[in-house]
């Protein structure tokens, strides 16, 4: 099968949280016998922050991000893939990559949304829709009035919303049912997770390294639905753990007030994950609000930390368990003060040992291999399907005697 895939970037994790995401699927997915071509634009200084050359596993295409012609050329390129994808949060010509994708469709091939950041998405949706159920004037208490009295603000319908049902396949990085029912409530034919993954041959244990030492570290770029959230769980337990060293890596916190104990160590390239992850007592995971909210969504850098063979700490979210057992295999904390009581409470030898744990468990369960091979299941399920829709419709109607 010949894949073609519009996203942000595979060579540059750059404000590109996706990219080992996309790394890791599509490596597994080359590995399975499958040709990718991967298109994405030249864009938010990511081509001049490569982590990795064009990789042999995909060929990488690159076009323009400030002429539209540049990407529908992209898509007349992809026409004859048998798998058309369109990533969410390409950053660029969002909406007409969206749209146009849809009207490459044909009766031999597929064309899927794969939507890496689902909760905000689903988030934005629901929002520009109509709200449900409206109580009409004089009902439930309402007073009669004319909507002229009281005009309300006219709210742009989001046009994504309405090309859901028409794509053949919805992914998703996470979201488990909550995500999965909130796609198929919008009309989407089928709406299926492929979770994060380890990717073993790129995350895996090195030796400590000194430039990474210390207590607890968060890496993860500041964006809008975190900051408060790393306030809660990293910035706060540092201050009231000021005997201990905290590291925080990423992208856009150099203006931060951060504690003296907290030492910024500025964008960390996919080169020195590893490092990272193999080096402090404890790594830090803490999710976005609406992952949070809906569940089920493991950031990329829990798997990645657990191939490295990392003691990680999770904020909360529902669906923990299905992927990393809470207490022997990852530590959960539901505020910034069970954070610091991890932090103060936890030795090496805790440490070594959960990080043991959650290796040998990623490496068993949560690899990009079975990632892929879930993939082909689903996709030639519905290819099949696909194929006897078209043979029904291409059937003569029998006459009645």
């Amino acid at each position: 099968m010949h894949i073609a895939f519009f996203g942000s970037s595979l060579v540059s994790c750059y404000w590109n949280g996706a990219a080992t995401y996309y790394r890791g699927i599509l490596r597994a997915l080359h590995q399975r016998g499958h040709t990718i071509t991967f298109y994405e634009p030249d864009a938010y200084d990511r081509q001049s922050h490569r982590d990795i050359p064009d990789p042999p596993y995909a060929r990488v295409v690159v076009y323009s991000g400030a002429h539209p012609a540049a990407a529908e050329a992209c898509l007349h390129d992809a026409r004859s893939a048998d798998l058309i994808v369109k990533a969410s949060g390409v950053g660029v010509f969002d909406d007409l990559l969206e749209a146009a994708l849809l009207e490459l469709k044909t009766p031999r091939n597929l064309i899927a949304f794969w939507d890496v950041d689902a909760p905000a998405t689903l988030d934005r949706v629901h929002k520009s829709l109509p709200i449900p159920n409206r109580p009409l004037p004089g009902e439930d208490g309402v007073p009669h009035q004319s909507a002229m009295d009281n005009p309300q603000p006219a709210i742009a319908p989001d046009p994504f919303a309405a090309l859901i049902p028409k794509y053949d396949l919805i992914l998703t990085y996470g979201g488990g049912d909550p995500v999965v029912s909130a796609y198929r409530a919008l009309g989407a034919k089928a709406c299926v997770p492929v979770y994060n993954a380890l990717d073993p041959a790129t995350h895996h244990p090195v030796p400590p390294d000194p430039r990474f030492s210390g207590d607890l570290a968060f890496l993860g770029n500041r964006l809008p639905d975190r900051e408060a959230r790393v306030e809660r769980f990293f910035l706060q337990p540092a201050a009231a753990c000021n005997d201990q060293q905290f590291l925080l890596g990423g992208a856009g916190w150099r203006d931060k007030s951060l504690p003296p104990n907290v030492r910024y160590l500025g964008h960390v390239g996919t080169a020195d994950h590893n490092a990272l992850n193999s080096t402090p007592r404890a790594l830090l995971n803490i999710s976005r609000e609406s992952m949070a909210r809906y569940g089920f969504s493991p950031a990329t850098r829990v798997f990645e930390a657990a191939g490295a063979g990392a003691c990680l700490i999770t904020d909360d979210w529902v669906g923990i368990d299905h992927f990393l057992e809470p207490g022997r295999e990852i530590l959960v904390a539901a505020d910034g003060h069970q954070v610091a009581e991890h932090v103060r409470s936890l030795n090496d030898q805790r440490a070594r040992a959960i990080g043991r744990a959650a290796l040998a468990r990623v490496r068993a369960q949560h690899t990009y291999a079975h990632r892929a091979l879930q993939l082909e299941l689903v996709l030639d399920a519905h290819r099949r399907l696909s194929t006897r829709l078209a043979d029904l419709r291409n059937q003569p109607l029998l006459a009645h005697h």
